[in-house]
């Protein structure tokens, strides 16, 4: 049963909704509303023993990839690499269909996989190949996507020697890489320029060479720094790439219904960045005859960046006076995580108190005692939600192999979305994928130790984190799932965005590729 049907009692002030599909006279769906099915087969979670939970290093490093491989035993290439030409299910054949000559950039990197496992395989005793879903022959392909499938094949091959130290025969692959990507191409070409300049510098790194690309650390201070400052590149890309005003407006719902019937709210925000969520709060706050706010708190916690802090209250103050909304704004600065404290909020019991996690726990998983830290404060304070928004992704498993084709698919999606939503001479778009792509490749590719900050973990992990510190997953509210399909239709590749339920979590992608986890949680 659709989501949507289980939610009819929660509809709220919207209404009743319209059908996620609508059905022709055969039965059949329209193509134009396919994109909106939701499923709750989007994968399912395997309950591990409780004893595993005591040890928090096994529970983050554990993310269990999809890709079950290892590089050094090709005997079992079928199994090892079966990600990488795992047909999607005819659900997703269904909405993610390539349309006409062009191949999505995850059919790309499949299809560089098959060629890579071939390759690999045709050292190996022979071994025989499961079918390809797009079949084991080329032809019918333009010169061009001939080219990329080779360009990932390749790319894949210079990883499984870098895994091996043949440093000399990685590089010559990385030269014939070099010659066809570009930072200037097609979304292949650019996701394999960042992943061939990220391999020579792991391949530097280990040979002792230091490396010329600096500190992963200073990497992501710099770029929440960006973050945090309205500027034309955030702002342009937020505008354009549909799954990132989807994933918000839901989160801001849910935070709607949990403190619905309160006259006093207090949001405290773990990464407030530019406050846009808190401009989309009051908004649907006041908008919502039944919600009488009597006053709106909002505490911005940080630890560094107070001036760009106290300048987004600011702009959230001139806000809120705008639509005439009582708000106070406050800081909770701290300089290191192990000294939050419930001290530095102003709570009030007369307050519903709600948490906001846009992107903000991520950070600390190299930091386990911080992160730790975190969850008991906000455990004791017990606000009635803790909103939590993360990366759809596994990106910190201890195999480099696997890091790296989890995020070759993971921003292969990014690259395909910013070529559909952006044009390829827009400078934001060389920006982001330089500045802000470059860097977290960097760091997931070249990077090890304190260095490898980057560090991405799915829903099923953050389920057996939170566990430890009496978390329930709630059910996000029809309302909620209304907001990321009014969002995604309303942008002019909507169509592309894409939503599923893992369980109780809404996880929203680019063509059927996982990007975003929302999901909300109370304490017991």
């Amino acid at each position: 049963m659709s989501p949507f049907n289980q939610h009819n009692k929660e509809d709220g002030s919207f209404g009743k909704l319209p059908q996620l599909w609508e059905e022709d006279d055969s039965g059949n769906k329209s193509k134009a509303t396919r994109w909106l099915l939701f499923s709750t087969q989007y994968q399912q979670v395997e309950q591990e023993p409780q004893k595993d939970l005591h040890n928090l290093d096994s529970l983050f490093l554990d993310t269990s990839p999809p890709f079950r491989y290892q590089m050094h035993e090709l005997a079992d290439i079928e199994s090892q690499y079966s990600e990488l030409i795992k047909p999607h299910t005819s659900h997703d054949a269904v909405r993610h269909e390539v349309r006409g000559p062009k191949l999505s950039t995850d059919a790309v990197i499949r299809l560089g996989g098959e060629r890579f496992i071939q390759s690999c395989s045709s050292s190996v005793n022979d071994i025989s190949m499961p079918t390809h879903p797009y079949g084991g022959s080329f032809s019918g392909f333009t010169d061009q996507e001939v080219k990329d499938i080779e360009l990932i094949e390749n790319l894949l091959l210079s990883a499984e020697k870098v895994t091996h130290q043949q440093f000399e025969r990685s590089s010559k692959l990385l030269d014939w890489c070099d010659l066809l990507s570009s930072s200037s191409g097609n979304p292949i070409q650019r996701l394999a320029h960042y992943f061939s300049k990220a391999l020579r510098e792991k391949m530097a790194n280990e040979s002792g060479i230091i490396s010329s690309h600096g500190s992963g650390k200073k990497d992501v201070a710099e770029m929440e720094g960006r973050m945090m400052t309205p500027n034309p590149t955030t702002l342009s890309v937020y505008q354009k790439l549909p799954f990132l005003q989807a994933g918000q407006f839901p989160g801001v719902q849910a935070l709607v219904d949990a403190v619905a019937g309160a006259t006093k709210v207090h949001i405290i925000d773990l990464s407030i960045k530019q406050g846009v969520q808190h401009t989309i709060l009051m908004q649907a706050i006041a908008s919502q005859p039944n919600l009488i706010i009597e006053s709106l708190k909002i505490t911005a916690v940080g630890t560094m960046f107070k001036e760009k802090l106290e300048q987004t209250g600011d702009r959230l103050r001139s806000f809120a006076e705008s639509i005439s909304m009582c708000l106070t704004f406050n800081v909770a600065m701290v300089e290191d995580m192990l000294d939050f404290k419930e001290d530095l909020f102003e709570l009030d019991p007369d307050e519903a108190l709600a948490v906001y996690s846009s992107h903000a726990l991520w950070g600390m998983i190299g930091q386990q005692d911080r992160l730790e830290c975190l969850m008991n404060v906000i455990k004791n304070i017990n606000p009635r939600v803790m909103v939590v928004s993360e990366v759809a992704a596994n990106l910190n498993s201890p195999n480099f192999v696997n890091r790296f084709i989890e995020a070759l698919f993971f921003y292969g999606a990014f690259f395909d979305s910013l070529e559909d939503c952006l044009d390829r001479e827009d400078e934001n778009r060389a920006i982001t994928e330089s500045m802000y792509f470059g860097n977290a490749i960097w760091s997931i590719v070249a990077a090890e130790g304190e260095d490898r900050v980057v560090r991405h973990v799915n829903i099923d992990v953050w389920r057996k984190f939170f566990a430890r510190f009496g978390m329930q997953e709630t059910e996000l509210s029809m309302s909620s799932l209304y907001q990321a399909n009014l969002m995604a239709e309303k942008l002019p590749s909507g169509s592309s965005c894409t939503f599923d339920m893992d369980e109780k979590c809404l996880i929203i992608g680019w063509k059927g590729t996982p990007i975003h986890s929302l999901s909300a949680w109370k304490f017991s």
